[in-house]
C-alpha cells in the first residue's frame, strides 16, 4: 500500500471498539468465517488448506513469522466492517480528519511572495469534505500520488489560505519530501 492509505487505514483502525483475536487459531478460524470456507482461506494466506484445517482445530498453534503477520494483517483488514464504516462516515460527513505532517512544502505564487518550499511540521484539522475525498479515492484503489494531491489541495485551502481569509492568489501547494504523515479522526 502507500504512506497516506496505510495512514488513513491506521486511522481507522483506532476507532475499534474491541482488540482482534490474539491467538493464530483465533484469527484464522475469524479469517475462516469471514472468507466462507478453508479453501479460500488457504489461498489468501498462501498456505495449504490442510494447514488452515490444522490451525482451526487447535493442532498448530505457533505460526511462522511471515505466516503470523499475513494472517494479522487480514484480520485486521476486515476486522469491524461496521465499525469502520461508521468512522470513515462520521469524518467524510461532520468531524473531518486531521493530518499531521512533517514534509517540504512550497507553493506557486506571484512573483515577489516567498513561494520557497522549505521542510514544515504541520498538524491541521481539515473539513470533512476533504475527508470524503481521502476516503473515496482510497476506496476507488487511488494511489499514493492522488492522495497526496487531494491532500496537499486540503492543506491549500485549510492552513495557507485559511478558508479564503489570506494567500488569494495561491494556486497550487507542493507537497514532496515527506518524512511522515499521520491521520487521526
Amino acid at each position: 500500500m502507500s504512506v497516506f492509505g496505510d495512514g488513513l487505514e491506521k486511522a481507522v483502525q483506532r476507532a475499534f471498539t474491541r482488540p482482534i483475536p490474539k491467538t493464530a487459531p483465533a484469527q484464522m478460524r475469524y479469517l475462516v468465517k469471514q472468507l466462507k470456507g478453508t479453501g479460500p482461506t488457504a489461498q489468501t494466506l498462501r498456505v495449504s488448506q490442510r494447514t488452515v484445517e490444522r490451525y482451526v482445530k487447535g493442532q498448530i498453534k505457533k505460526p511462522r513469522p511471515d505466516l503470523a503477520a499475513r494472517l494479522e494483517a487480514e484480520v485486521t483488514k476486515r476486522w469491524q466492517p461496521q465499525i469502520r464504516a461508521k468512522a470513515r462516515r462520521r469524518a467524510a460527513t461532520t468531524d473531518g480528519i486531521v493530518i499531521d505532517t512533517r514534509a517540504r512544502l512550497g507553493y506557486t505564487a506571484p512573483i515577489g511572495s516567498t513561494d520557497d518550499a522549505r521542510i514544515r511540521h504541520l498538524t491541521v484539522a481539515l473539513p470533512p469534505q476533504y475527508a470524503a475525498r481521502l476516503f473515496d479515492a482510497q476506496q476507488a484503489g487511488a494511489g499514493d500520488q492522488q492522495l497526496q494531491q487531494i491532500a496537499a489541495e486540503a492543506l491549500r485551502e485549510t492552513y495557507f489560505q485559511d478558508g479564503g481569509h489570506r494567500a488569494g492568489s495561491l494556486e497550487e501547494v507542493r507537497f514532496t519530501d515527506i518524512e511522515h504523515v499521520e491521520f487521526d479522526l
